[in-house]
């Protein structure tokens, strides 16, 4: 069984072997090369990397072509990681 860390893990693991893909994923969240081993764990970084391939599709789906991880797995992760319930409420 999968879980949202691992997931996310995952996700950490595809981008280290994508330099222009982790390029832009430090541009974006401010994190330096050696400051990701000490943010593994991190929930809010975990929800990042999540965010990171959800919010570009081709990402995530290189990302799951790549890994064999179907785009919904990636999904339910992203909503666990970033506590999205899937409700709208009212505003």
């Amino acid at each position: 069984m999968t879980t949202a860390d691992e997931t996310a893990i995952a996700v950490l693991g595809w981008l280290a072997s994508e330099p222009e893909l982790l390029g832009r994923f430090l541009a974006l969240t401010g994190t330096d090369p050696t400051g990701l081993r000490g943010a593994v764990g991190d929930p809010g970084f975990m929800a990042g990397l999540l965010d990171f391939v959800m919010d570009h599709e081709p990402t995530l789906m290189q990302f799951c072509e790549a890994t064999g991880t179907k785009p919904e797995t990636v999904a339910r992760a992203h909503a666990a990681l970033s506590g999205f319930r899937g409700d709208t409420g009212s505003a």
